[in-house]
């Protein structure tokens, strides 16, 4: 049997230095590519591309679609204006990876957002972003751990009876962190499925089960024994690919 061709949407990173110091290249964390393998499917980097046609044409090439991790979400897009502390924001990403998403959902194939991608997942349906973990008036964790990434930090909890629960068949365990924004309001027609302990929504699926995003960063917890159940989150999108 053909292995099915696992799309993960790409990034831009700028050199600093070096030959060509502002030369931009395309790339994706090795992190993703080595999880799809690893669960039985075949990696293709979906570069960042402007034109709607091509992105329709890459999305036509995959079976099964993962929204990497990076750049801030433009506050726009739930009708906010940029605040002090928002990081960098690149809005043709956030259209790049919204029409993936649009179509990947209109095509029926499985999504697994991480970091960003979850935050991606939460906008597109009309939820909104905390621009800075700093803006959230309740007492907060730390959510940006900043090194050791196969280190768990913080406890999660996942609702039972969701399609993330039937995933990981686990429903409480420890994940890494590495983000400064979180989620705000969950889209109205997608339902929470996990929750740190300070009740930042960190796990977000719709109704079909054939979406799922994730707040933590599975792809770096797939190697380490104690959190190899990550790999089910690759397994999803790569068992239901179509």
């Amino acid at each position: 049997m053909t292995k099915p061709v696992i799309g993960i949407a790409g990034s831009v990173i700028i050199d600093s230095g070096g030959m060509f110091p502002g030369y931009r290249r395309s790339y994706v964390n090795e992190d993703y590519v080595d999880s799809v393998v690893q669960n039985g499917g075949i990696p293709y980097i979906i570069p960042v591309i402007e034109d709607d046609d091509v992105i329709k044409g890459q999305l036509e090439h995959v079976q099964g679609l993962i929204l990497s991790g990076g750049h801030d979400v433009d506050p726009h897009l739930y009708g906010e204006e940029l605040l002090p502390k928002i990081g960098e924001t690149w809005p043709a990403r956030d259209h790049f990876d919204m029409l993936l998403l649009k179509l990947a959902e209109e095509k029926g194939i499985p999504v697994l957002g991480v970091c960003r991608g979850a935050q991606i997942i939460n906008v597109a349906h009309g939820g909104s972003l905390y621009q800075d973990i700093s803006y959230r008036k309740e007492l907060t964790y730390k959510h940006e751990q900043g090194n050791t990434p196969t280190l768990p930090t913080h406890g999660m909890k996942v609702k039972k009876g969701t399609k993330l629960a039937e995933v990981l068949g686990k429903t409480d365990f420890m994940v890494n962190s590495f983000h400064h924004q979180l989620i705000k309001k969950v889209a109205p027609d997608l339902i929470e499925s996990a929750v740190a302990p300070d009740g930042v929504p960190e796990g977000v699926e719709n109704k079909a089960g054939t979406v799922i995003g994730v707040q933590w960063h599975p792809e770096m917890l797939h190697r380490n024994p104690d959190t190899a159940f990550m790999n089910n989150l690759f397994k999803f999108v790569i068992n239901n690919a179509k």
